[in-house]
């Protein structure tokens, strides 16, 4: 069967990638692609790289043309592709690459991002440990999917196989992110320029404020053995408080997260380092390196694999986590076409790679 697909916010970065992710995929059929102020434009005019589909034109973003598809991909700015959701209650599967249905907590949603509330949707991070299983369970037979946020789910990633073992306190997590512009989208913004990005390294959202770090809690609370899944909109004076610092650094991609948590009482290196070969061990797309080895952003371009390093730092008595992820890949259009993949049923790495792209 060949899937019809539709995929808003295509002049983006966002959009651009599941388009070229979906180029390659031999079980669907990319017929629509929209935008808003760039339609009626032709897509290679925003999207030059991606000449397989130059015959296709950009049509305006509305839920009529959006409906008629087995599938449509959201790739809109935070806070709009609600307005499209409710819209499309006839089509079979729809995946939001935006924020709209990430959050389970109303109050979250209020303090980090604002608007109307929509429900949450299933997560889309096939890996994540979730009380004592994989989220992928939950992915299978799913019609209204929540790709995650690039920084939250890479530091959820790094940090959930300990918290679901009982071998960090989460109590005291800190990360610190080096992260790429494109993350920021493709709308021109005078600290995106090149003059103000190159040659510097910029913190943002500094203090608590970025709004990943409920979805971190919410992903990281769902990995704990003892709240499961009730326990998504979990406050951060009830177990789990996170300081998440991004830094913004001139690489147009990429991700390399720093995350650290205090060993549990008792826990021994051995048990450490199983936690997270346990959980990982068998994934195609996360992968644990040897020990006293750490990624880099280069090794993960254009594949959607996170790659981390474990170091168990005794002196200060904490778990050291490093991973790296692409963060248009792994971060975004790659977990959206995985968790489309099996939700359908497919082979989960339809259309996907592990492989980066190298100089």
């Amino acid at each position: 069967m060949t899937y019809s697909v539709a995929v808003s916010g295509a002049s983006g970065y966002a959009g651009g990638e599941i388009l070229r992710i979906l180029a390659a995929h031999p079980d669907v059929e990319i017929r629509t692609v929209t935008a808003h102020s760039n339609a009626g434009q032709p897509l290679i005019q925003h999207q030059p790289h991606l000449r397989s589909l130059a015959h296709l034109t950009l049509e305006q973003t509305t839920p009529e043309v959006l409906a008629g598809h087995d599938i449509v991909f959201l790739a809109l700015p935070h806070g709009q592709s609600g307005q499209y959701t409710d819209a499309l209650g006839d089509t079979p599967l729809v995946v939001d690459a935006g924020a709209d249905h990430r959050l389970e907590s109303v109050a979250d949603w209020d303090r980090f991002y604002g608007g109307d509330f929509h429900d949450p949707w299933v997560y889309g991070v096939p890996e994540l440990p979730v009380a004592g299983s994989k989220q992928r369970n939950r992915l299978v037979g799913a019609t209204r999917i929540a790709a995650p946020g690039c920084n939250a789910s890479t530091v959820s990633l790094s940090l959930a196989p300990g918290v679901a073992a009982g071998v960090i306190d989460p109590s005291d997590i800190v990360t610190v992110l080096a992260v790429g512009p494109s993350g920021a989208g493709k709308s021109l913004k005078t600290n995106l320029l090149a003059s103000e990005v190159l040659g510097t390294a910029n913190p943002y959202a500094v203090g608590g404020t970025h709004r990943h770090i409920p979805e971190i809690r919410q992903a990281l609370a769902a990995a704990r053995p003892s709240t499961g899944s009730e326990a998504g909109s979990v406050a951060p004076d009830q177990g789990i408080r996170i300081s998440f610092t991004p830094v913004l650094v001139p690489m147009s991609r990429g991700i390399l997260a720093t995350s650290t948590a205090p060993i549990a009482p008792g826990a021994t290196d051995d048990e450490i380092r199983a936690a997270w070969e346990a959980a990982y061990g068998d994934e195609t797309f996360v992968q644990l390196l040897p020990a006293g080895e750490f990624p880099r952003t280069a090794d993960v371009l254009g594949a959607n694999t996170a790659l981390m390093g474990l170091a168990i730092d005794r002196a200060a008595n904490r778990v050291v986590v490093v991973t790296a992820v692409d963060n248009l890949v792994k971060g975004t259009a790659g977990a959206a076409v995985q968790s489309m993949n099996i939700a359908l049923g497919l082979a989960e790495g339809t259309a996907l790679t592990v492989n980066g792209v190298a100089p």
